[in-house]
């Protein structure tokens, strides 16, 4: 069995048997990483690959222990094929502003193990790498499993990163993370290939993939938290625009006379609807050690003030997401983070605001939910994104 994250081992000559074999096989496996858990003969539908091919790829690497099979459900082709447990583990990182999750799954993406830590502000690259590499020291200790079957990892960061994978691309957001190689500094630290991409955009692969979103062909994943972000699938896919910066939501500006944001301008949406901006406003009336967790509590629970603030919020954002929808039209919008627990206190005056001002041929039919994944909306696309950075073959 070979294992990599880049290319094979070898180069074939172009259409000989060799490399026809190994290009059928990473059909086969691109369709487990997009499926999951499935059948034999739906593989065959997917690659459009011979069902006896297809028959014969996974005989093959069933025997090399890359697949395994669920004897137990119908015929031959009926049964069910998955990534065998012995294939190797993927790492999620999920980098928030003031938190990192660190979690380890198998190949079928379920978490064999995840722990949540908090990071000071302004923490830098160095300070979550060494807490990451710590962690998943003691975490291959208790699956009891040899580090060097970790195989690949995804880190997800609280702002724009380059379409290389590499660089924050808007220091103010994150500037202790500015002007470093992300990517190799976190592969070097870890010793694994890492994927680094937008926590936003992972949300929506995560929901794209696993979520609310698994129907859909177009849709926006919002993310309301410290920051303000939205990650988008268009037909199908990722889009992360000509620098890889698409979806800063949070700093389109809503008044430019308004507070200054931390990006550099004055009167981001962010400044309206961010985490520390509803607190600021019930700071007051509910104490300085107020988080927005027990704000949603409070709301869900009754309390008016706290329910007044989530609702305002959610008006605040409908008028920017009506102007995302009348710009890409999709067909549903996600809305994740911290205040996407409060439910329709949150999403019932965003559809309305969304209904007001949206172009009726452009939200007639739109649905507005919130994040089936919730908090694990990020850490599934980092997995997703690790996942995607390892090549299997035999």
């Amino acid at each position: 069995m070979s294992l990599h994250s880049t290319s094979a081992p070898f180069e074939a000559a172009p259409g000989s048997q060799t490399s026809l074999r190994v290009a059928n096989q990473r059909r086969v496996i691109d369709a487990m990483r997009a499926l999951g858990t499935t059948t034999q003969a739906t593989i065959a539908r997917e690659t459009a690959l011979a069902p006896s091919t297809v028959s014969s790829i996974v005989h093959e690497m069933v025997t090399a222990g890359v697949l395994a099979m669920d004897s137990s459900h119908g015929g031959r082709r009926g049964q069910l094929v998955r990534f065998s447990d012995n294939a190797g583990f993927v790492v999620g990182l999920d980098v928030g502003h003031r938190h990192l999750t660190v979690a380890v799954a198998d190949l079928n993406q379920d978490i064999k193990a995840r722990q949540r830590f908090d990071l000071p502000r302004g923490h830098s690259v160095t300070e979550a790498l060494d807490t990451a590499d710590s962690t998943l020291d003691a975490m291959v200790r208790k699956l009891k499993i040899p580090r060097v079957k970790l195989l690949a990892a995804g880190l997800t960061v609280p702002a724009p990163v380059d379409l290389e994978g590499r660089v924050v691309s808007a220091g103010a957001i994150l500037p202790a993370w500015a002007d470093t190689d992300v990517r190799a500094a976190a592969s070097g630290r870890l010793g694994l290939p890492v994927a680094v991409e937008n926590d936003a955009n992972a949300g929506a692969v995560g929901e794209f993939s696993q979520g609310a979103g698994r129907t859909a062909q177009n849709m926006a994943y919002i993310k309301v938290s410290h920051g303000v972000g939205a990650g988008l699938i268009l037909n199908g896919r990722l889009f992360r625009g000509a620098t890889g910066s698409a979806g800063e939501l949070g700093h389109m500006t809503l008044d430019e006379q308004g507070d200054v944001c931390r990006c550099g301008n004055r009167g981001c949406l962010e400044t309206f609807i961010s985490s520390e901006a509803v607190l600021t406003l019930l700071g007051a009336t509910r104490g300085p050690d107020l988080t927005v967790a027990q704000v949603v509590d409070a709301a869900l629970a009754g309390d008016v003030g706290c329910a007044r603030v989530i609702g305002d919020t959610g008006r605040t954002l409908g008028t920017t997401v009506a102007n995302l929808c009348n710009l890409i039209n999709p067909e549903l919008v996600v809305v994740g983070g911290e205040l996407a627990r409060a439910g329709d206190l949150l999403l019932a005056p965003l559809r309305e605001i969304v209904s007001r001002y949206g172009v009726q041929g452009c939200t007639r039919d739109l649905a507005i939910t919130a994040a089936e994944l919730g908090p694990e909306a990020h850490l599934s696309g980092a997995l997703i994104m690790a996942l995607e950075n390892v090549s299997l073959t035999v």
